[in-house]
C-alpha cells in the first residue's frame, strides 16, 4: 500500500525527495497488559502505558513517503538505520540528505549514512557534548549578531565518531563536518521559563520528599544533589536534611541556554541554508500532531499486532491525504480545518432516494474547484452519489 500510494504521487504530484525528514513518536495503548509488540519504553508523554514506536520519512513538500512501527522498548536511534535501508532499497530515492533531530545523532547513524553516499543535517545536544565543543560554543568570538537577539557562528570540523563493527566492538572514525552554533535570546528565555518550573518543585521536593516517588519527581529529580529511590516502589529514601539543590549543574545548564548545535556533512551548503534545512523538520513534528489529535490515532485500542499495523496503515493514508489537501488548497487552511469542514459535509435521507446536503463553506468550495466536485448542491439522488464514488476509482 505505501509503495503504491508513493508511485501515484510522483505520478500525480511529484515527490521532491532533495530533502527527506525523520522522527520518531509512540502512541500509547489504553491497557497496562504487555504483549509482544506493544511495550514498555520512554513514552513522549510521560505515560506508564505501553507503547509502539513509529519512525516516519517525509519529503520536502511535507508529504509523508513511509513509515515504520517498532516494538515500544526500541531506542529512537535504533529505528533509523532499518528504515533508511528500506526507503533506500524500495522507492529508488538516489541520493538523500536526511534531517533529524538529536536523537539520531550517533555515530553508527551517521556513519551508516556517509557509507551510503547520503548525506546529513543533525542537530546535536550542547548539553551532552564533548568539552571541546561545550567550549567552542561558550567562547564568544567569531559570533556574528543577526539583529539584537540572534547570532551564529560556523566552523569546518574534523570529528571523531565512535562506529559499532559487525563483531559489535567499537572503532573510532574521522570524519569532515560542518558544525552550525547559532544562540536565540528567544530561546533563552523559554529554556530558563521551562527550568523554573523543575526549579520550583525540586526545592519542594527537598522540603517534602515523602510527597515524591520516581514518577511524579520528573524533571526535578536532576536538580537535586543526594536523591536515591527504592528500586520497587520508587519511594525517595533519602532524609529532607541530607538533599540539596545541584547549583553546579544549575549553572552549567544556565549558561548554555539559547544555544543549538547543527551538525551536517554538507560541507558546501551557507549557514543560512543548513539551518533552512534543519527548520523544516516543524512538518514532520505537525504530521505527529496531527495523527494524534485530529486522526485520533491514540490511544489505541487494538491489541493484536495485525491489527495494529491496519490501525495505523489507516492513520497513514488518511495522513497523505490530508497533506495532498492541504497542498492542493495552496495552504490557505490548516489540516484541522480541512478535517472540520470535510466532516460537516454530510447528508440526510429525504425521500424517494434523494438525499439533502446541507453544510457549504468556503473551503469545501476550494476543495471542489480542486477536484472538481460541487459540494454546493444540496440535494442529490443516490444514483449521483454512486457515480461521484466511481468516479473517484477512475
Amino acid at each position: 500500500m505505501q509503495l503504491w500510494l508513493n508511485d501515484k504521487i510522483k505520478e500525480l504530484y511529484g515527490r521532491d525527495s532533495s530533502l527527506v525528514y525523520y522522527d520518531v513518536t509512540n502512541y500509547y495503548f489504553e491497557t497496562d497488559k504487555i504483549e509482544e509488540f506493544r511495550k514498555k519504553g520512554v513514552s513522549k508523554e510521560h505515560r506508564p502505558n505501553p507503547i509502539v514506536q513509529m519512525g516516519l520519512f517525509m519529503d520536502n513538500n511535507g508529504i509523508p513517503i513511509t513509515y515504520q512501527l517498532f516494538p515500544g522498548n526500541t531506542n529512537d536511534c535504533l529505528t533509523y538505520r532499518p528504515n533508511l535501508s528500506r526507503i533506500k532499497k524500495d522507492y529508488g530515492l538516489g541520493k538523500v540528505v536526511v534531517v533529524a533531530d538529536k536523537g539520531m545523532t550517533t555515530g553508527d547513524n551517521i556513519w551508516y549514512t556517509l557509507s551510503a553516499g547520503d548525506g546529513y543535517v543533525f542537530s546535536m545536544s550542547v548539553r551532552g557534548a564533548e568539552k571541546e565543543l561545550k567550549n567552542y560554543v561558550l567562547n564568544q568570538d567569531g559570533y556574528e549578531w543577526l539583529g539584537n537577539e540572534y547570532k551564529r557562528k560556523t566552523r569546518l570540523y574534523p570529528r571523531t565518531i565512535q562506529v559499532t563493527t559487525t563483531t559489535g566492538k567499537k572503532m573510532k572514525k574521522s570524519i569532515d563536518e560542518k558544525q552550525v552554533v547559532f544562540y536565540s535570546l528567544k530561546y533563552d528565555k523559554r529554556a530558563k521559563a521551562e527550568r523554573a518550573a523543575a526549579i520550583a518543585k525540586a526545592q519542594d521536593l527537598i522540603a517534602s520528599p515523602g510527597k515524591y516517588t520516581r514518577a511524579t519527581s520528573y524533571g526535578a529529580a536532576g536538580y537535586v544533589k543526594n536523591i536515591d529511590f527504592d528500586k520497587e516502589t520508587g519511594e525517595i529514601l533519602t532524609p529532607s536534611k541530607s538533599l540539596r539543590l545541584d547549583i553546579n549543574k544549575l549553572n552549567e545548564e544556565e549558561a548554555l541556554d539559547g544555544y543549538y548545535v547543527i551538525i551536517t556533512s554538507e560541507c558546501n551548503e551557507t549557514s543560512d541554508r543548513i539551518i533552512e534545512m534543519y527548520r523544516g523538520l516543524w512538518k514532520i513534528e505537525e504530521s505527529f500532531r496531527v495523527i494524534k489529535s485530529d486522526l485520533e490515532a491514540r490511544p489505541v485500542f487494538v491489541s493484536r499486532e495485525d491489527h495494529i499495523q491496519a490501525h495505523f496503515l489507516t492513520c497513514f493514508v488518511a495522513l497523505v491525504i490530508t497533506r495532498i489537501l492541504e497542498q492542493k488548497t495552496e495552504h490557505r487552511y490548516s489540516i484541522t480545518q480541512l478535517l472540520e469542514s470535510l466532516g460537516k459535509a454530510e447528508c440526510t435521507y429525504l425521500q424517494q432516494n434523494y438525499y439533502l446536503f446541507d453544510y457549504y463553506d468556503d473551503i469545501l468550495k476550494d476543495i471542489g474547484i480542486k477536484f472538481k466536485l460541487d459540494f454546493s448542491k444540496r440535494i442529490r439522488s443516490l444514483g449521483e452519489i454512486k457515480n461521484i464514488f466511481a468516479d473517484t476509482k477512475k
